[in-house]
């Protein structure tokens, strides 16, 4: 069965043939404006909306959920039809209202540091398993309004292409959401940056780099010894020139692994003909990797070192340590706690 997120508009009027056409406006407009399930759209009649709740079942089941930061940041881990896990994150700003998206179970790209990469990929997330985390986010954020997405969490958006695109375009057509606000994230699946570079909205890209030499960053995220540095800039630079759009850079900081001054050295050699902005995250622990993230001074000196080389960089806010806010901790600390029970 659908979820209610996967459903079109004219699966819709098949779906409740034989109403009048106003109530599949009345439903459509339900999800996608008030963002309310079927079972509590009380303007519909009481069978109608029986109906609704057993053709278009949810698709996220709440394991769990947690709040840190002074109720600014919940994380949830959400089971899907299948018994897959994944995970969103709501983060309150005094200027915005921010929710983090899984686009996948899992993630096939490895990276070392990453602990999602490190339970290995499950499968694809549909286009209505996405937005679904959305429209959580949104009632979640109420009364303050939902302003960004960001595909940042479980999973590489950009090899599951179709379904994230799918995605992004409900969002900004049918929830009303500004493409200015809709984050990808890529670790440089570049055939996925080439792709996004000749769409007609104009999305925001961040590149999580982590490294800019081949030899570490073939080890940090190993996506690269496919699509290497030099085939990563060359496409950015055709996303850059194709939409005009600032490209983001992520970088995680990892002590004595790319905190280093030389290592500023090589950023900056990648992100300045891209005239990138690059955002430096203090790498949260994770378990099975055995090193700690930069000291907040040593990422105010990298940072420091970064503007002196003419880059513009700036240190992302950490949130939610402790409630396992990096992506898959939390789906991986709930299934230790399992078998440690077992």
């Amino acid at each position: 069965m659908p979820a209610p997120y996967d459903l079109a508009r004219g699966d819709l009027d098949l779906l409740l043939g034989g109403q009048p056409a106003f109530r599949a406006r009345q439903v459509w407009e339900g999800l996608h404006t008030r963002v309310l399930y079927p079972d509590e759209m009380t303007d519909l009649p009481v069978a109608m909306r029986s109906l609704l709740g057993e053709a278009l079942p949810r698709a996220l089941r709440q394991i769990s959920r947690q709040s840190a930061d002074g109720g600014q940041t919940t994380k949830w881990l959400w089971a899907l039809h299948d018994g897959a896990q994944v995970e969103t994150v709501l983060m309150h700003y005094p200027d915005r209202v921010t929710v983090c998206v899984s686009t996948q179970a899992g993630c096939a790209m490895a990276c070392q540091f990453c602990a999602t990469g490190q339970a290995g990929f499950q499968r694809q997330l549909t286009a209505g398993e996405i937005v679904e985390q959305v429209a959580e986010a949104i009632r979640a954020a109420r009364p303050r309004r939902l302003s960004n997405v960001v595909f940042m969490g479980m999973g590489e958006p950009l090899a599951n292409y179709e379904r994230v695109w799918s995605a992004v375009t409900k969002l900004h057509g049918d929830m009303g959401l500004s493409a200015r606000h809709l984050t990808l994230s890529t670790v440089g699946v570049v055939p996925g940056i080439r792709r996004l570079a000749k769409e007609s909205l104009p999305v925001n890209l961040a590149v999580s780099l982590h490294a800019a030499n081949d030899a570490r960053r073939d080890v940090l995220v190993p996506l690269n010894r496919r699509y290497p540095l030099a085939m990563l800039a060359e496409a950015c630079a055709e996303y850059v020139a194709a939409t005009g759009r600032r490209l983001s850079i992520e970088w995680a900081m990892i002590h004595d692994v790319n905190d280093q001054s030389g290592d500023a050295v090589e950023l900056a050699r990648f992100a300045r003909p891209l005239a990138a902005h690059v955002n430096l995250i203090p790498l949260n622990p994770t378990p099975g990797y055995a090193v700690r993230g930069s000291s907040a001074r040593r990422v105010r000196e990298f940072r420091d070192q970064l503007d002196s080389l003419g880059v513009n960089a700036t240190v992302r806010m950490t949130r939610g340590a402790e409630i396992d806010a990096a992506c898959g901790q939390l789906a991986a600390s709930v299934t230790l706690g399992r078998r440690a029970s077992a």
